[in-house]
């Protein structure tokens, strides 16, 4: 499918956001591996599985062109010899939103913050390069929702 090599996680890191930001698919794509055993989760949405699935939804997403700016933040690289997993804030910027709101485009006045998001990505170094192999995104509760959390209890791992 691609002829492109990351020689490290954090350059197939940065071509995935580069390709999100420019709504490119090939170039997308270009960052996964070429194996049905990947998956991909957008905030709020269903786990897609395969190439094929990852394929149609990016393309779905990217349909309308360039949507705006993201700003990965806080990321947190656990590295190994053939595994890397990245734990980042994406804070995107969307065009079209209306000032005040979040997303709302930069320099608008009254803009609102980024859409956050929290992010975990996960390479595998393959023959070809670094290449994700799971995408999992979800929405970062808003301050209202973690500040009403229970402050004591029990706890639950996972």
């Amino acid at each position: 499918m691609s002829e492109r090599m990351f020689p490290t996680a954090q350059d197939a890191e940065n071509a995935f956001y580069e390709a999100l930001e420019r709504a490119d698919l090939e170039g997308m794509m270009a960052v996964w591996a070429e194996d049905e055993d990947v998956i991909c989760v957008h905030p709020g949405g269903e786990r897609l599985a395969g190439q094929d699935q990852i394929r149609e939804s990016w393309t779905r997403i990217f349909a309308s062109g360039p949507q705006g700016r993201v700003q990965i933040a806080n990321q947190v690289a656990i590295s190994g010899v053939m595994l890397a997993v990245h734990s980042v804030h994406e804070n995107f910027t969307l065009p079209g939103t209306k000032a005040g709101t979040p997303g709302a485009k930069p320099g608008t006045p009254g803009a609102g913050q980024p859409v956050p998001i929290l992010a975990t990505n996960v390479y595998l170094r393959t023959a070809a390069g670094w290449k994700m192999i799971v995408h999992h995104a979800s929405p970062i509760p808003s301050q209202q929702v973690q500040a009403s959390a229970p402050a004591s209890g029990p706890k639950t791992l996972h």
